[in-house]
Parts: structure tokens; sequence; C-alpha cells
């Protein structure tokens, strides 16, 4: 009876120890869920009053304390939309090359660290080198082409490694199964990988998209007007941007009090945006993920 006894408490003491680690990382990712709350109530109370059409859809007046911001949000969704065309094509590309094509050697481990690598280079930097590769030595001047070039640069290599990821999922059995019913490789991929790993890479996008939106210190150097209260008429030309725009009307506008309320409402209005590409986002990858099911 002894041994029985002892198991019997062994068994209380693992279920006891699974008991509190299981409530604290749930208080952990509760912890997490409360913080974002706070952040987005703290953000929303401060800035609401402010939302108007009007503050949506004019231009910003007398030092940007007041009028709208209207050219800042067409400017940012230049931005977004000019480096996802850039940075989703090769991004995507590459991580296909590295998973389906590539060897396993050496040359793919060094692709693979030096791909790592540039994800942790600070953002500051990626903002130098577009000033001195697109806006110098190219001569685009500060421009938006400049800009979407720089920012798409700096989401490649979150875009690259979440692909080969989403690759990597898919089990080798269904390539060799098409391979084996005669399609070609890229026959595979095109329809029979990429399809099932497009709601993954879908994931790799919206990360890429809500880090784009929201730097700063890229577009400081590339592209972003302090004031330029019209919209831009070519890709050559500099634009605002709501990042840019809120570390002004926050840190350098004549009137700091009468400014704070338009930096609230900006925030809150750069926090919608990336809410609603998110969501959007979102729908696109479960539309796939459930058409993915069907198939």
């Amino acid at each position: 009876m002894a041994p029985i006894q002892h198991l019997g408490n062994v068994d209380k003491r693992k279920r006891a120890s699974q008991k509190i680690a299981f409530g604290f990382f749930s208080f952990l990712s509760y912890l997490v869920v409360a913080i974002l709350f706070v952040i987005l109530g703290f953000i929303t109370l401060k800035g609401i009053s402010v939302i108007s059409w009007d503050f949506l859809t004019e231009a910003p007046q007398e030092g940007m304390t007041s009028g709208g911001i209207f050219p800042a949000i067409v400017g940012t969704l230049y931005l977004v939309l000019g480096s996802s065309l850039i940075s989703f094509p090769i991004g995507i590309m590459s991580g296909i090359y590295m998973n389906e094509y590539a060897t396993n050697g050496k040359i793919i481990r060094f692709i693979r660290i030096m791909t790592n690598n540039l994800s942790g280079v600070p953002s500051v930097v990626f903002g130098l080198f577009g000033m001195s590769l697109f806006v110098s030595t190219l001569g685009w001047g500060d421009s938006i082409i400049a800009g979407s070039f720089t920012l798409a640069l700096m989401s490649l290599p979150l875009i690259i490694r979440t692909t080969e990821e989403a690759l990597k999922s898919i089990d080798d059995s269904f390539r060799h199964g098409s391979l084996a019913l005669g399609a070609t490789k890229l026959q595979t991929i095109r329809r029979v990988v990429l399809p099932m790993a497009f709601p993954n890479i879908i994931t790799g996008l919206i990360l890429s998209i809500g880090r784009v939106s929201g730097e700063t210190a890229p577009i400081l150097f590339t592209v972003a007007a302090y004031f330029l209260p019209q919209l831009p008429k070519s890709v050559f030309d500099q634009c605002m941007a709501l990042p840019y725009h809120l570390y002004v009307i926050s840190t350098s506008g004549t009137d700091i009090e009468a400014s704070r309320g338009m930096a609230y409402g900006t925030a809150l209005v750069l926090i919608a945006i990336i809410l609603v590409v998110n969501l959007l986002a979102n729908a696109l990858r479960s539309y796939f993920a459930k058409k993915v099911k069907m198939n």
C-alpha cells in the first residue's frame, strides 16, 4: 500500500503544480489583454472629443493647433500601400525560394542569419540608409517612392520569415502526392502549397502593415513633411504622415497645450486605421482558411 500511496501523493503534487502553472500563465495572458485595453481606453478618452468630420477631412491650420489631419491620413495610406506593393511580392517569393527550391546548405543558413539580423536593425538606421540611397544617390528626393522603398526594406525580413515558416508547416505528403500525379514543381507550389499556406502568410503581412504604419524614423529622413496642407500629386512628392504628425504636434508645436488634444485625436485615428486594416486582413485570412478546408 505504501508504494501506491506514494504514487498518489506524487500525482497530487503534479496536478497542483500544473494548476499553479496554468493559473500563472492565464494571469499573464489576461494581464497583457488588460494593459492593451487600458492603453486603448486612455487614448480613446483623451482623443474622442477631438474626432469630428472636419477633423478627418480638413487640412491642419494655425501651426497645426487647429484644423484637421486629412493630408496625414492620405499620406499614411499612400506609404502603407506603396511599401506593401514592393515588399509583399519580393518577400513572399523569397520565402518560396528559400523553402521550396534552395538546398539546405551554408548559403541558405547564411541568408537566414542575415535576414534575422536585418529584422533587428533599428528603424532609424533604415531611415539613414533610405536617405543615402533613395533620396540622395538615386535622386528621388524626399518623396513617397523613397519612403515606400525604405519601409519595404524594413518589413521584408518579417515577411520572408513568416512565409518560410508558413510553407514549412505544410506536410510534404501534399507535395509528393501532387508530383506523383504528374504536376510540375511550379504547379505544385502554385496550386497546392501556396493556397494551404496562404492563411498563415497573411499573418506575416498583417504584422508588417502594423509595423510600417506606425514608424516615424524612416519617414522622417525620406518623405515626411513638417507642414504640408495639400495632397501629393505624384510619387515623387512629399507628404504628411500620421506618426510624424503626431510627433511634431506633441513636441514641436508653438502651443503644446492647444495641440495636446489634436495629438490624442491623431493617435486615436492611427490606431483605428491599423485596427481596420488588421480586421480586413483577418477576414481575408479566415476566408482563405475556410476555402482550404472546403477543398
